[in-house]
């Protein structure tokens, strides 16, 4: 009764609380923001939407995970960018305002592709035509759960940018905290099985962690963007919104399969740390790089 309570009750309002905080953030200038850099937001989103579940689908492959581990770290991989990644990135010197827009597109694209690329990781590692049911009333919650919470927070604003702004650290503090208590949750559920599973997986999410970095940092250099885009976009791609994931893997009305929700948890864990590293590493040399106008970060 309580873990029922906890998937169908507590995790969609820590959810929406957590996206509530960023639609505070965002403004309309984030998206047409798309037009100001193009290039960089199209390597972004292909680095996101098209290298990340490969690489994560060799390295799932390559550690030989279990079939619902492996689920679990494609569907981490389907999910978008946290509006962590947006503090990591300013920390770092990062380009924060193509975080804040990759961030805000990401979140829009992955109501369809997050579907897609788990359903195909589903028919891939457990050998069948099971998919995520999301049929038109569970669009609907999806929707729900995570743009209409989204666009309270854009509503709040643009109507009250005075609201909005003393709004923010509460909302901030308070969705920090729900992570940590949705990722205490994760494990304690799987406790039993905690130490078997992080055994599988730890090394593998690690490792996934690096690489997506790796890929979000090194493919924009690759096509010559400037070195606090390259970034920008690799905060993003290795700060996953690992609640989300969390919520996906857990909910009653979509897997509901907590063991597919360890990964996301050990990954949420493990990416603070490598992300505070990368950052301190990149830093120093985005200093030399003149900062473009932008607003301040979310």
């Amino acid at each position: 009764m309580q873990s029922n309570v906890f998937t169908a009750v507590f995790m969609p309002l820590a959810l929406g609380v957590i996206m509530l905080g960023l639609g505070l953030g965002l403004g309309l200038e984030d998206f047409r923001r798309v037009v100001v850099y193009p290039r960089a937001v199209f390597v972004g989103l292909f680095c996101q939407t098209v290298l990340l579940p490969l690489a994560c689908y060799g390295i799932a492959k390559g550690f030989g995970l279990p079939p619902e581990l492996a689920v679990g770290l494609m569907l981490l991989a389907a999910s978008p960018g946290g509006a962590t990644a947006n503090l990591f990135s300013h920390l770092a010197k990062g380009d924060v305002a193509l975080n804040i827009t990759l961030t805000a597109t990401n979140s829009i694209l992955s109501l369809f592709t997050l579907p897609f690329i788990v359903n195909m990781s589903l028919t891939a590692f457990l050998g069948t035509e099971k998919s995520i049911p999301l049929q038109f009333d569970k669009v609907i919650q999806v929707f729900a759960v995570v743009l209409v919470p989204v666009g309270i927070g854009m509503l709040i604003r643009a109507k009250r940018p005075a609201a909005s702004d003393r709004l923010q650290k509460p909302v901030k503090i308070t969705s920090a905290v729900f992570l940590v208590l949705i990722i205490a949750a994760a494990v304690l559920k799987e406790r039993a099985n905690l130490l078997t599973s992080f055994r599988q997986v730890g090394l593998a999410a690690l490792v996934f962690n690096l690489v997506s970095m790796g890929i979000g940092y090194l493919v924009p250099l690759l096509v010559r963007l400037p070195k606090r885009q390259a970034t920008a976009i690799g905060m993003e791609i290795g700060i996953h919104n690992g609640t989300l994931a969390i919520a996906i893997a857990s909910a009653p009305t979509l897997l509901n399969n907590s063991t597919m929700a360890i990964p996301p948890a050990i990954y949420s864990l493990i990416m603070f740390f490598t992300a505070a590293a990368f950052g301190s590493l990149v830093a120093r040399g985005n200093e030399k790089d003149a900062p473009d106008p932008q607003p301040k970060a979310a």
